[in-house]
């Protein structure tokens, strides 16, 4: 996750947060402590159940040793609101060690009977918040805050238009009060949760007895939130912008933060090439030189175009002895040659091509959004059965008891998944 595990991390720490570790296993009682927590995560755990093998005694491998059997099995980490409330009891003791800021990076396991790479896979790495908080409005604002963190970073880096929403009862974070989360929607028209902020209210706080003494010299029970987003923003991000030549990558989340040179052989074209990579460089435009002379220009161009490449310089024989370069976008697959004179005409083209990118890169998707949307005015099956069919996203009125309402329940096959926000633009 490179670039975008640095920015996220980032905005993360500007913002008052701490990185911490926490143990990978977790004992089987801590999850029966939190009875919605262990309903939502029962059927997607890994158990361990023993901490031995030996050799068969037929030669045959190795297999479990009987007698190894752990007193109390352990989880593998489906998520770590319960280990870490669990040591926030010994940590939070007065009003004075609030607010508890803490961020992990750290893999998870769900066990999922189908995967899709990058979308829903059995190990994935993800980024969790877990904070802790003297009153209710600390903790919503705070599950807000990050929620904006994560939208910002979607469509700022990402350059994926993303609405922000509050979950319904049947998709909310199980132990959770509210769920708030950000959805895009791909090109073929379904939506994605791409990141989540959960306030949990008081519930692990009440589960594992974490209590403050507040400013009036009494006990209270802590505020809490969790949040987080993995590698589906990864899945997130091809699924938005790539095409059927390859990816096509943000040059800010982009390995060489979307300029590359890949010039052909030979003395003159080297020594123009390491000319123009010491000029991007000083101009903090990260460079990867493409050298390989057991490869043709083209085939190297259609690898790159393959690997998402935001801008590529190309040199031929000819354009040092003319001053001029090829530089070619990614997103446009337009390929002007551009004028070499100095060192701040060339690291202004390349930098403005990448500027450019950034701009446009949300138009396409911002473009096909609303040819893919289908809209209700009622929630009469008559109604809504050309969304379910469509299995595009669908957007209409909610009533009140829309919470209780679920796929099971409708012929139309439609899924109530997110509520708009108020003020939020419905794509």
């Amino acid at each position: 996750m490179g670039k975008d595990a640095a920015a996220t991390g980032q905005d993360v720490r500007d913002t008052g947060h701490v990185n911490a570790y926490f143990p990978l296993f977790i004992p089987k009682s801590f999850l029966s402590k939190e009875a919605q927590h262990v309903d939502g995560f029962a059927k997607e755990c890994a158990v361990v159940t023993h901490h031995r093998l030996m050799n068969a005694p037929d030669g045959s491998g190795v297999i479990v040793d009987p007698d190894a059997k752990l007193e109390e099995e352990l989880i593998v980490r489906p998520t770590s609101e319960t280990i870490i409330w669990n040591t926030y009891k010994d940590w939070i003791q007065s009003y004075r060690d609030l607010p508890l800021l803490i961020n992990q990076w750290a893999n998870v396991v769900r066990w999922e009977l189908r995967t899709r790479l990058f979308l829903r896979t059995a190990e994935f790495l993800w980024q969790e918040g877990h904070t802790a908080h003297a009153t209710k409005q600390e903790a919503i604002e705070e599950t807000r805050l990050i929620l904006d963190i994560y939208a910002t970073f979607a469509e700022e880096y990402m350059a994926m238009p993303v609405i922000k929403g509050i979950k319904t009862a049947n998709e909310r974070f199980a132990g959770a009060d509210d769920t708030y989360c950000i959805e895009a929607l791909m090109q073929d028209g379904k939506a994605l949760q791409a990141g989540t902020s959960h306030f949990l209210g008081q519930n692990f706080a009440r589960a594992f007895d974490v209590t403050f003494l507040n400013k009036e010299n009494q006990q209270e029970l802590v505020w809490a939130t969790s949040w987080g987003v993995s590698t589906r923003l990864v899945g997130g991000l091809i699924m938005t912008h790539s095409d059927d030549d390859g990816l096509v990558l943000p040059p800010k989340l982009a390995p060489t933060s979307g300029d590359r040179s890949h010039p052909q052989t030979g003395p003159e074209i080297n020594d123009a090439a390491e000319t123009l990579i010491r000029q991007l460089r000083a101009a903090g435009v990260s460079v990867k030189y493409d050298h390989d002379e057991t490869k043709r220009p083209g085939f190297k161009f259609a690898e790159h175009e393959l690997q998402g490449v935001p801008v590529r310089v190309g040199i031929g024989m000819r354009d040092p002895e003319q001053g001029q370069l090829e530089v070619a976008r990614r997103d446009t697959k337009e390929k002007p040659l551009c004028p070499r004179m100095e060192q701040r005409t060339t690291s202004s083209t390349c930098s403005t091509r990448s500027r450019k990118i950034c701009c446009s890169a949300r138009k396409p998707t911002e473009k096909r959004i609303p040819g893919m949307r289908i809209l209700w005015k009622n929630w009469r099956p008559s109604s809504m059965v050309p969304v379910g069919l469509s299995q595009h996203t669908g957007m209409g009125p909610l009533k009140r008891n829309w919470p209780s309402r679920n796929r099971r329940k409708q012929p139309s096959g439609v899924y109530l998944w997110t509520a708009v926000m108020k003020k939020e633009p419905a794509f």
